[in-house]
């Protein structure tokens, strides 16, 4: 177990000119990340998820709660959880004035690495930066910025890497050439705990995850079970009557949901249960627009759970 964490809180106080207002940014968060797997953290924005990585990164404390982070006492042997760890927060720490070579070199010896020049060699080669490794932080692309901060938090040989939505802002092709380098850290053994309001992300990257909303966990487990879990597929329909509709639907349905102007019907098999559903509005005389049929989505299990889409919620898909 590289992460154990339970009841994890953190409550800030802002102040502005209508007086003083106390905001529950955790609220009793429990983590427990395996070695060598990525974890994720889904929510929308402000649920949590930054808030509890600061917390396990040692960056603020917990107003209650205890971790153990690679063996160590998160809030007695802070220096040797940060020895142990690599974080990349969302802005990445890039600076524009300084080449990337210089910024991994001084991560390297502020880390203590016996061989501050071997190991920044590697790390550029790694993520294939040895082109642009003299060139300053201000002439880099977004996706070379990323790569250069997550081989700052790498430098030192971490076992365990954070990263706070990393690929915030890329365009789909640097995001999925991201997507790339965080699977070579599982293969060569780095433990990831990731935060992201993407769903493609979460699903495509994470061994297991734990979807948070206003500050507490709300699902867990790896995304396939928690899709198999609300339902094997979704049925959405758009009809002029959804009430009816859904009433008329539910024999068929483990579960029935109305989101916007679609009716979401929830069935452990859609190709065979789809003329039954249609007989069924035809017998009602409901007049049917557009049907869709697809297999459930990390949305899909955050609708089911909070009663709100994550798209909805403050997050892009």
């Amino acid at each position: 177990m590289i992460i154990d964490a339970q009841g994890l809180t953190k409550t800030f106080t802002t102040r502005s000119r209508k007086g003083a207002q106390t905001v529950e940014a955790v609220r009793g968060v429990d983590l427990r990340v395996e070695k060598g797997e990525i974890f994720g953290v889904l929510g929308p924005n402000g649920a949590g998820k930054t808030t509890t990585i600061r917390m396990l990164a040692t960056l603020i404390t917990p107003d209650s709660g205890t971790a153990t982070i690679a063996g160590h006492d998160l809030l007695k042997e802070a220096g040797a959880v940060r020895r142990n760890l690599g974080y990349v927060s969302q802005a990445g720490g890039v600076e524009d004035t300084v080449t990337a070579r210089a910024q991994i070199m001084l991560a390297a010896k502020i880390h203590g690495v016996a061989d501050p020049s071997k190991a920044t060699a590697e790390v550029l080669k790694r993520f294939d930066l040895e082109e642009i490794a003299d060139r300053p932080g201000r002439t880099l692309s977004g996706g070379q910025k990323r790569r250069v901060a997550i081989a700052l938090g790498l430098v030192h040989a971490p076992p365990l890497l954070f990263l706070d939505e990393p690929t915030t802002g890329l365009d789909p092709q640097n995001r999925a050439n991201l997507w790339d380098q965080i699977k070579l850290l599982r293969e060569l053994g780095t433990s990831v705990l990731l935060s992201t309001h993407y769903l493609d992300e979460a699903d495509v990257l994470c061994d297991r995850l734990v979807i948070v909303d206003h500050g507490l966990i709300v699902a867990e487990g790896t995304p396939d079970g928690l899709k198999r879990e609300v339902s094997g597929d979704v049925v959405s329909l758009r009809v002029k009557d959804l009430e009816r509709a859904a009433e008329a639907l539910k024999p068929f349905a483990r579960e029935t949901r109305v989101d916007d102007d679609v009716l979401r019907v929830y069935v452990d098999d859609g190709e065979h249960t789809l003329p039954a559903l249609l007989r069924a509005l035809e017998e009602q005389g409901i007049g049917l627009t557009s049907i869709a049929l697809d297999r459930s989505t990390l949305d899909d299990v955050f609708l089911a759970k909070t009663g709100r889409s994550l798209r909805d919620a403050g997050a892009a898909s």
